[in-house]
């Protein structure tokens, strides 16, 4: 089996007939990496866990740190990987000692050397099978639980939205730019999210960016940081967020929003990964994953010259175009719910409480123009405003009707949805109450209910 060796060798230490044996007695391909400082190696363990064999020389350490020290610092930061302590010369109570600060076992250099190391190697064999079996167990959990985390903070069962979740889920293995167009409120960041999560790289950041927020000489700073004295008050080097990011995702909100100049700096970086601080001399590679989202039409600006193709070409490897709230039937309801349910689970003097039929209508009959945000925003209004533990129409209180016939649709279409949205409307003005409603717009009860189950029929299990 291929081992994975990181070794602690100073210039006060010869390591190296050790290390030749290592090679001779080990499969290829092998990795060694020296250090040499406890501080760069302990960096690397933390950096990257997964060794097989650590190797230091007990006497003299890196100079600095050595002996049952040294060893007790190492095995603090790598609880598994085996340890083993190298010297001239050895006895059964120095060994004893490495052995109590950590080491996993005591080698001393001598003309038996290349059969010492071969014992070593059998000896740890049993160990470093059961340590891969059991990263390759924790690897497979952690992508089960990744999996499961990234499908629960997205709901929704409609079908609009279950091909976006297939899309997440075609694309997220895929080390290449994505860019997630929808309305505003309706999730993008939340699909941002779902896409680094099912990629299934360990410990990686993720790290968002508004584009709009910034003008764009901050905006330069933050994406690619700045050096000491670049600009008054610069007084320290500044990484940006792609350096930050960089074995992760970087999402880019609002990307629309860019001026013309901003996008032609973008594009060097979103192609080659390579870009300088601001102030710098220096290129800096980056492996850094970018998403970028706007709720802009960027057919249309692109067409007006607010938006470059080139930049639009380089970040569209995939386009995910999130449905907003009004086009997912079923999910209003399914929302709703959640976020009551948060809100209690939040706040427990709010527990009890549930969303009547005539409520969920109500909801089912809005447009939504701020989408899954607003619903938010009216649901945890509404449970407030409740002083029983039955949310209403009047809880939610009057929700401007923002007619879906503003979409394309026949006069038939067009007039249907006017009279939806008067139904529900008038509904609404009535706290609930579907006979005072009929009144109101001159029908008999019974061509109210006709209407209202019409337009709206009650939730199955309402």
């Amino acid at each position: 089996m291929p081992y994975r060796f990181l070794i602690l060798n100073t210039p006060h230490t010869e390591l190296s007939p050790l290390l030749r044996t290592i090679a001779t007695l080990c499969p290829s391909p092998h990795q060694v990496i020296s250090t040499h400082s406890a501080a760069e190696l302990i960096e690397n363990l933390r950096r990257e866990p997964h060794w097989d064999l650590i190797l230091a020389d007990y006497d003299l350490g890196d100079g600095r740190l050595a002996g049952s020290s040294l060893f007790k610092k190492l095995r603090s930061v790598c609880h598994e990987t085996p340890l083993v302590a190298v010297a001239e010369h050895g006895t059964v109570e120095r060994a004893a000692n490495a052995i109590e600060a950590g080491a996993n076992d005591f080698m001393v250099r001598q003309e038996d050397l290349e059969e010492r190391v071969r014992t070593l190697l059998e000896k740890l064999e049993p160990h470093l099978l059961l340590l891969q079996r059991n990263r390759i167990l924790r690897k497979q959990n952690q992508l089960l639980t990744e999996a499961a985390e990234f499908r629960n903070t997205i709901k929704g069962d409609s079908k609009e939205l279950q091909e976006v979740l297939v899309q997440i889920q075609r694309v997220a293995p895929i080390p290449r730019p994505v860019l997630i167009t929808g309305e505003r409120g309706t999730g993008k960041e939340l699909v941002a999210r779902a896409i680094h999560t099912a990629g299934g790289l360990p410990e990686r950041p993720m790290i968002s960016v508004n584009c709009a927020a910034f003008s764009d000489s901050l905006l330069e700073s933050e994406l690619f940081g700045h050096e000491k004295g670049s600009f008054t008050g610069a007084d320290h080097q500044v990484l940006g967020k792609f350096e930050l990011a960089s074995g992760g995702t970087l999402f880019l909100d609002e990307i629309g929003n860019m001026s013309l100049a901003f996008q032609q700096k973008i594009l060097r970086v979103v192609e080659y990964g390579v870009f300088t601080r601001v102030g710098g001399i220096e290129e800096i590679q980056v492996n850094t994953r970018i998403i970028a989202a706007t709720n802009l039409d960027l057919d249309q600006q692109m067409q007006e010259g607010h938006f470059l193709r080139d930049l639009y070409d380089r970040l569209s490897f995939d386009v995910i175009r999130v449905p907003p709230l009004r086009k997912r039937e079923g999910d209003i309801a399914i929302l709703s719910r959640y976020f009551l349910e948060q809100f209690m689970r939040e706040i427990p003097s709010f527990q009890g409480k549930h969303l009547s039929p005539e409520a969920l209508q109500l909801l089912n009959g809005y447009a939504f123009p701020g989408n899954i945000r607003e619903l938010k925003n009216i649901i945890e209004r509404a449970a407030y405003r409740d002083t029983t533990n039955e949310i209403t129409p009047s809880d939610i209180g009057f929700l401007s009707q923002e007619s879906r016939s503003a979409r394309s649709g026949s006069f038939t279409e067009q007039v249907e949805e006017m009279k939806r949205n008067l139904i529900l409307k008038t509904l609404s003005e009535s706290n609930g109450n579907q006979a005072e409603a009929s009144r109101r717009l001159g029908l008999s009860y019974h061509q109210y209910r006709y209407f209202l189950k019409k337009y709206h029929p009650a939730p199955p299990d309402a």
